[in-house]
């Protein structure tokens, strides 16, 4: 089996990242059904420490810092992430390496007979499965789990983390999840294990009472950022930003001072705080982790298509956010640290995520609006998108591919303009791939076209 066989083999199963996805139920997502196929493969979940993260806004980012840190001190660490920008092997990353393809198509040729006498097993659980088995392998100490969906019944919540950490939540998968925060609230704090410490973001008021009553029932130590552990400010440029890190009661001589990193955005800071508070529940756990582990693993992160800064005159920036929230904040960082004449759009949103809703909170900002599409299945036509701007009060200009679109708003920007890609990862990857052709960079990698 190669590569492409591989992928074809996993991705022929039911995909809900592709397909419409059903509410989130027992009957659907069965949590037993992960644990019966990991029990085919010796139990690979049990052989490494794990941290798990869930959360609406911020789960990657958190994942990728906590990865990061757990490296620097000099773990053999694994990274499990969803969706991919670019490549599949973007999903299982071990040491700050995305896996080979000789090992996924190994790997999954191997698995390949359990797999066919379960066929209802899924997409996602046959991901989590591959990654599980190949951090067993190759001996990961510790491996950085994001959640998929939800959290109660994730695939990942298989895991007995040493530390469970909860992002900040709002309304997103609402058709799946719930539509209260409540509801949203109750799925992520599905991950908080009896007895194993949670570390929560801050939350609005009615997220924050599940978050704490899930962890009293459960007997789960909590810690609340803003609250045990803060952070504050120490300036931001397009260049990344610094900050302080400190317990309560510590602000005059805090524990992390003038910590650095690449990321940008006040979220970003929120991330931070929420990764070196998973830090410490680890460190109290008897999980060695020095001051300089996680300066330099700040320092050091990566999580591209966050609000990143693809060139400059004019300003090219990409954020994949999909949801009213994370879009609301997103554009709150761009206003503080990107000085722009006029806001060029590109807008590519995703069918299940409330499309009119995301424009009106972008249009105010734009001055030119393209809309355009990734190639992703449920991806929303760019004349829907036009028709629901122009409902909103504006024009947009229809374009067919997001390489189209790119070359478009760079033609109509001066120097002084900022071009905005926003609205899906699909997108933003796209534009991605686009920019570094029209600059004669190299291409990121990719996958065999169809195998999706």
């Amino acid at each position: 089996m190669d590569y492409e066989a591989a992928l074809r083999a996993i991705f022929r199963r039911t995909d809900f990242e592709r397909q419409n996805q059903p509410p989130y139920s027992d009957r659907v997502y069965r949590l037993g059904r992960m644990e019966e196929l990991l029990s085919q493969f010796g139990h690979p979940q049990r052989a490494f420490a794990s941290v798990h993260v869930a959360g609406t806004k911020g789960k990657g980012s958190v994942t990728a810092m906590t990865e990061a840190i757990l490296r620097a001190a000099g773990y053999r660490t694994g990274m499990y992430t969803s969706p991919h920008l670019h490549t599949f092997r973007e999903r299982i990353q071990a040491e700050g390496r995305p896996i080979a393809e000789e090992d996924v198509a190994r790997l999954v040729e191997r698995m390949l007979p359990v797999l066919d006498a379960r066929p209802e097993v899924t997409v996602f659980e046959v991901i989590t499965a591959l990654a599980m088995y190949y951090y067993a392998e190759l001996g990961v100490q510790i491996g950085v789990f994001e959640v998929g969906l939800g959290g109660r019944l994730d695939a990942t919540n298989v895991l007995a983390p040493l530390v469970s950490v909860i992002t900040s939540l709002s309304l997103d998968h609402v058709k799946v999840l719930g539509g209260t925060l409540e509801a949203i609230a109750r799925e992520k704090a599905g991950i908080i294990k009896p007895g194993v410490p949670v570390v929560t973001a801050p939350q609005k008021r009615e997220a924050m009472e599940v978050v704490r009553r899930t962890a009293a029932e459960r007997g789960a130590p909590l810690v609340e950022v803003g609250r045990d552990w803060r952070w504050r400010s120490r300036g931001a440029s397009a260049d990344g930003q610094r900050l302080d890190v400190f317990r309560r009661g510590s602000e005059r001589a805090p524990e992390y001072a003038d910590l650095r990193m690449p990321l940008l955005g006040m979220h970003q800071l929120e991330n931070a705080c929420a990764a070196v508070a998973a830090v410490e529940v680890l460190r109290e756990r008897g999980v060695a982790v020095t001051e300089d582990a996680v300066r330099r693993g700040l320092e050091r992160v990566e999580w591209p298509g966050r609000l990143e800064v693809l060139g400059r005159r004019p300003w090219v920036l990409v954020d994949g956010a999909h949801n009213v929230y994370s879009m609301e904040r997103m554009l709150s960082a761009v206003g503080a640290l990107i000085p722009y004449r006029r806001l060029i759009l590109i807008v590519g949103i995703g069918v299940t995520h409330s499309p009119r809703e995301l424009l009106a909170v972008m249009l105010p900002a734009a001055a030119t609006v393209f809309a355009t599409r990734s190639r992703h299945v449920k991806a929303t036509p760019p004349e829907e998108l036009a028709a629901l701007v122009e409902r909103l009060g504006r024009r947009a200009v229809v374009t067919h591919s997001v390489a189209e679109a790119l070359s478009a708003a760079l033609d109509a920007a001066t120097p002084d303009d900022l071009v905005l890609t926003t609205g899906s990862l699909f997108v933003v990857a796209e534009a991605r791939e686009a920019w570094a052709r029209l600059q004669g960079l190299p291409l990121p990698p990719s996958d065999p076209p169809g195998v999706y």
